[in-house]
């Protein structure tokens, strides 16, 4: 890895930042202010969190070494460290799959801002827990934590829904996901910093004062505080009216009926649409789980230059989503797009195990921000047209909550798959299940199209 810390490789990195920058900048002006204030709140979060996702290996391996024992009196087995990693991802999964609904329903009666909130103080209490944590068990906790405050992505997009018309849609879900990856390109970088800091000694006094570990738990939390000052000052209600003034209550029992409608009617173009998301997102996630640990077995990769990786995809996404989407949609349309997104995310995917050096992982990588730019807000803009505004918040949840699941699943699998059968073989499965969700997305076009005239003649 003498590359990543050759002193050209990081002057290179700078100027291809400054480069992003100004490009971002000549688009942010185009952006309207409501849409800004969200962008801004979702892309602080999304630096916090990612200051730590990525060392969650590492701090998984030094406190777990090999693995861990799990099980009951009378029955234990040993599981390695994939296993372990796949574990943590899957704990915040399911905190957040379990809450998603409930945070949609909650958002629809009570508005998207106290939802946000609510989160992100939650955020902040489980990057503190991460950052003191001494064993897998607290590590475990933390991710538990940080999950029930964490099934707010259905919200947030039930945000932008809300605010924009249904034509715009997807460019408006394009530049949230710009935001959130230029913090998926910062945090890692910021967090691998923080491990630097923390290990520096400063005198206080006649002690000597170190963050240790804890550095990076520590920042994240402080900036998930200045977050929720920013968004109680700035983020205003966005939530649907009813034709009386009064905002629309949620249906008791909705969320159950909304989730099995997904299984007994799977045919109907929202769940066709919610698989899509689920399935993609869930082979991505069990692929992504288990990088650092490939990255460290082949490139040893350690947990100061994993970051340069996320920058690297983050950075990809930034553009794609900012400079690419809209015109892409524009061109293609939304259901056409989905499709190529999921082929070129199943290509990265499938291809990554191939690459025996930096320069050819680059290509492979580069190809998986660009799938999920064109897939995940395109499918997520498709489903807002074909629901109702007074449901959006709960199917928005709905289909975190599938994605959940399959966030739970893809991972453990991962992480068996991993440790057993081969280090390559997560990658080869995760892209096998992102080209079946083409098929699913045959045809899509017909039930947009009339949302969309209807929409304007509206």
């Amino acid at each position: 890895m003498e590359l990543l810390a050759s002193p050209v490789f990081r002057s290179v990195a700078v100027v291809v930042a400054v480069v992003v920058v100004y490009f971002l900048w000549l688009e942010l002006r185009k952006i309207p202010a409501k849409l800004s204030v969200l962008m801004a709140t979702a892309f602080v979060d999304m630096v916090g969190l990612l200051m730590v996702i990525p060392l969650l290996p590492f701090y998984a391996k030094k406190l777990g070494a090999d693995g861990m024992r799990i099980g009951v009196p009378g029955f234990s087995m040993h599981v390695g460290i994939g296993v372990v990693v796949a574990l943590l991802v899957t704990a915040f999964t399911v905190a957040q799959l379990l809450s998603a609904p409930a945070w949609g329903r909650f958002s629809d009666r009570f508005g998207r801002r106290p939802a946000l909130l609510i989160a992100l103080g939650a955020s902040a209490i489980a990057y503190i827990i991460f950052g003191f944590a001494n064993s897998l068990l607290v590590l475990f906790l933390s991710r538990i934590v940080q999950g029930a405050g964490g099934g707010t992505v259905g919200v947030i997009q039930a945000y932008v829904a809300d605010a924009t018309e249904p034509e715009n849609r997807a460019k408006s879900l394009g530049w949230l996901s710009a935001a959130t990856n230029l913090g998926v390109a910062l945090g890692p970088v910021l967090g691998s910093l923080a491990v630097a800091f923390g290990e520096k000694s400063f005198a206080v006094g006649e002690r000597s004062l170190s963050l240790g570990h804890a550095a990076p738990g520590i920042f994240a939390a402080v900036l998930c505080l200045v977050n929720m000052l920013f968004a109680w000052s700035y983020l205003r209600e966005s939530r649907h009216l009813g034709a009386d003034g009064k905002h629309v209550p949620a249906v008791k029992g909705a969320s159950r009926a909304a989730v099995l409608r997904v299984l007994t009617h799977s045919g109907e173009p929202a769940p066709r649409l919610i698989w899509i998301y689920a399935i993609a997102m869930g082979a991505f996630q069990g692929a992504t789980a288990i990088l650092a640990l490939f990255l460290a077995d082949r490139f040893a990769v350690d947990e100061k230059t994993i970051g340069y990786f996320f920058a690297y995809i983050g950075i990809i996404a930034v553009l794609t989503r900012a400079l690419v989407l809209g015109k892409a949609v524009d061109r293609f349309g939304e259901a056409k797009l989905s499709r190529v997104g999921s082929l070129l995310l199943a290509t990265g995917l499938a291809t990554i195990p191939l690459a025996h050096s930096i320069p050819v992982l680059a290509i492979s990588v580069a190809l998986i921000p660009l799938g999920t730019a064109f897939t995940f807000p395109c499918v997520t803009s498709m489903l807002s047209r074909v629901i109702g505004a007074h449901e959006r918040g709960l199917y928005m949840g709905v289909q975190q909550t599938y994605g959940g699941i399959l966030r739970v699943v893809f991972p453990l699998v991962a992480g068996f798959a991993f440790d057993h059968l081969g280090k390559g073989v997560p990658f080869y499965l995760s892209g096998a299940m992102v080209i079946g969700t083409v098929f699913l997305g045959l045809g899509m076009e017909e039930y947009v199209r009339p949302k969309a005239r209807e929409a304007a003649a509206g």
